[in-house]
């Protein structure tokens, strides 16, 4: 027997180092790996995000609609994540994982699509140049017929249903793709990691991967530079700038390259096996924490019989029921419900945010963004998951911890509501909501005999400070050019401009905000307050990891993930899409129908859109600290058991002999 246990323990060692060898078998690489995909994957789905008002202007799309696509990729994920969470310990998780990022990488050249099927882009005709000129101001002698008939409205609607088709495809490949590659990474790495380190794993994966929606605004802030039909027009006739209203950046381009990325980075997968050795152990103990999932159902089956999908509908609603009663599992994921709703607020319309709000460009919106604020939740990540190791906490220390980040974190967002601007004067024929006096100004009277188009949009800003949505609308008789760089230098003998210091002229381009001296103080406070809430993230995972079931944690990720794609990830674009549309006080025309909104009111927008985040953070402040109180209560249970052993010892006795007469 000696020598027969010495000839095993020898073979066992000798695997064991043959193992350490492959670099595929360790958990340390699978991190690295796992980190660049996720990564990669954000990069995609981050994209949109960070071109999603150019996306808007392009296509003619209200906030909502374009809500409604930036969480429609939740509706795939959404579908299968608790299905494919259930196979978890079953299936070949890297391999999963590399198969959903080749899908993830189909999902980001479908969505570029549109931009090859539909035409060149087609602004205000309007526009001055020297080669272009004819409606740019006021002539009398034009009808002023409007594009609006029936052949036009039929056309677009049918181009926008197409474009509104495709997208909606590709990002619900999107949320197919990305169904494995969270939850199976996160328990894979917490299946073969030590104890002590797979909060710092974790950590870093979680810091590594929200650099994707970074590098995806930093990405969208270079692809919006670009004019969108660089690929269809010669770069010398190209008279719009990025200053623009009318600029739309190429948006499309940022997709192909994010998902040749993504093609990169799943390759590894294939060659990760199955099983590795856990860290820091031998091969042999690899597999005595994993469990079985189809132990936690009270021998409703074989432990070793294939799991068929006929089973998993019948025991999937005991799991689900004995999940959710965990008080201390849901009261977090409810936490992270409002933490998500407003990262979803944050990511899909912050740029647009900050480009009305302060006057600014969406290319250096998008690179705000991706520099400041994104790093610095990178950095919360980082430092909540050092704690966690440097400090040891226990779990009624890690809902604390949770508590402060959040609070601390609404103290620093109120400031956000006071910093910002007010609406711009400006001049048209109506306004959809009805303005103060001083804010919108009626043109009709001045302008009505100019033949201006009803779906003119090319401002400009007057010598008294108001801007007129055309030169048209501003009753401009005569425009002056710089012929050699084929520019507007200005209007003039404007009808409806009376200004007793710079007369009657206007200048090409918005008029712009008055306070752009707070954008920056507007960063830095944005930037803390991301920060200080993002510590939380990695005690918040752990909690939900340490508080279940070992041989349910796949299981029980899935259902985290659900849960906050139906409560917060698919409703939060459209609750704050929805919310942006109603402060908009003039929307576009395009064929009579109407487009993307023009003008905000800037005050109601800073207010309504900084305010729906403060009360999500006030709802996960309230429930992290009904966690830290079932934590506490749990403390001082487990105390008392110590201190009076004997009670607990007879109340087991108790159950045991209700127990023993059932199975006799």
């Amino acid at each position: 027997m000696t020598a027969s246990n010495h000839i095993n323990n020898h073979e066992s060692q000798t695997k064991l180092a043959r193992s350490c060898r492959n670099p595929f078998n360790s958990i340390k690489v699978f991190v690295v790996c796992h980190s660049l995909l996720q990564l990669s994957q954000l990069l995609v789905s981050g994209f949109l995000k960070s071109s999603i008002s150019t996306i808007e202007k392009r296509f003619g799309l209200s906030s909502q609609t374009s809500g409604i696509l930036s969480s429609f990729n939740e509706i795939g994920n959404t579908l299968l994540i608790v299905f494919v969470s259930y196979f978890g310990s079953r299936v070949h998780r890297p391999r999963f994982i590399g198969c959903g990022a080749l899908v993830v990488c189909v999902a980001g050249i479908t969505m570029c699509l549109p931009h090859f099927i539909m035409g060149p882009y087609e602004y205000d005709k309007s526009v001055a140049s020297v080669y272009s000129n004819a409606t740019d101001i006021c002539q009398p002698s034009l009808s002023g017929q409007s594009e609006s008939d029936s052949q036009c409205v039929t056309q677009t609607g049918k181009e926008n249903n197409q474009v509104l088709f495709i997208l909606f495809i590709g990002q619900f490949l999107l949320g197919v793709g990305g169904v494995p590659i969270q939850p199976f990474g996160i328990s894979y790495i917490d299946d073969f990691a030590s104890k002590k380190n797979s909060p710092l794993y974790i950590g870093f994966l979680f810091a590594v991967t929200i650099l994707g929606p970074g590098l995806a605004f930093m990405l969208g802030s270079a692809m919006l530079r670009y004019f969108v039909d660089i690929d269809k027009i010669p770069a010398g006739e190209i008279v719009l700038t990025p200053g623009d209203p009318r600029w739309i950046g190429a948006w499309w381009l940022g997709f192909i390259l994010a998902s040749c990325i993504v093609a990169l980075a799943s390759i590894p997968y294939f060659f990760f096996p199955k099983e590795m050795p856990k860290e820091l152990e031998a091969a042999e103990d690899a597999d005595e924490n994993k469990g079985d999932l189809m132990e936690v159902f009270s021998n409703t089956s074989d432990p070793n019989e294939s799991v068929s999908l006929v089973k998993f509908v019948k025991v999937f609603p005991k799991v689900l029921l004995r999940t959710l009663k965990n008080p201390v599992y849901i009261l977090i994921v409810l936490a992270q419900a409002n933490m998500s709703a407003k990262v979803c607020g944050l990511a899909t319309f912050m740029a647009k945010f900050l480009e009305r709000q302060f006057s600014i460009t969406a290319s250096l919106a998008n690179l705000m963004i991706g520099a400041v604020n994104i790093p610095g939740a990178m950095i919360g990540i980082v430092i909540g998951g050092l704690i966690m190791k440097r400090f040891r906490l226990s779990p009624k220390q890690c809902g604390a911890m949770c508590v402060c980040a959040v609070f601390c974190c609404i103290l620093f967002s109120i400031p956000l509501i006071f910093l910002g601007c007010s609406t711009q004067k400006f001049a048209s024929p109506n306004s959809d909501q009805h303005l103060s006096a001083g804010a919108w100004y009626n043109v009709t009277e001045c302008s009505v005999q100019c033949g201006c188009s009803k779906t003119a949009f090319n401002p400009i800003c007057g010598a008294d400070g108001v801007e007129y949505i055309s030169p048209c609308y501003a009753g401009c008789e005569a425009v002056a050019f710089n012929y050699k760089e084929n520019k507007v230098l200005n209007y003039t003998r404007c009808r409806c401009i009376s200004s007793q210091e710079s007369g009657d002229s206007a200048t090409p381009g918005s008029c712009g905000s008055s306070c752009y001296h707070l954008f920056m103080p507007f960063v830095v406070l944005s930037f803390f307050a991301g920060t200080l809430v993002s510590t939380s993230q990695t005690p918040s995972v752990m909690l939900i990891l340490r508080t279940v079931n070992p041989s349910e944690k796949s299981l029980a990720i899935g259902i985290q993930f659900m849960l906050l794609r139906i409560l917060a990830w698919l409703p939060g674009p459209v609750i704050f899409g929805s919310m942006i549309d109603s402060t908009c006080i003039r929307w576009g025309k395009k064929c009579g129908s109407k487009a993307s909104c023009q003008y905000y009111d800037n005050n109601l927008l800073r207010q309504r859109y900084i305010g729906l985040q403060i009360l999500f953070d006030i709802g996960a402040l309230i429930l992290f600290t009904a966690v830290f109180f079932v934590l506490r209560h749990k403390d001082k249970v487990g105390a008392e058991a110590e201190k009076n052993p004997e009670i607990h010892t007879l109340t087991e006795k108790e159950q045991n002999l209700k127990i023993l007469p059932s199975r006799t």
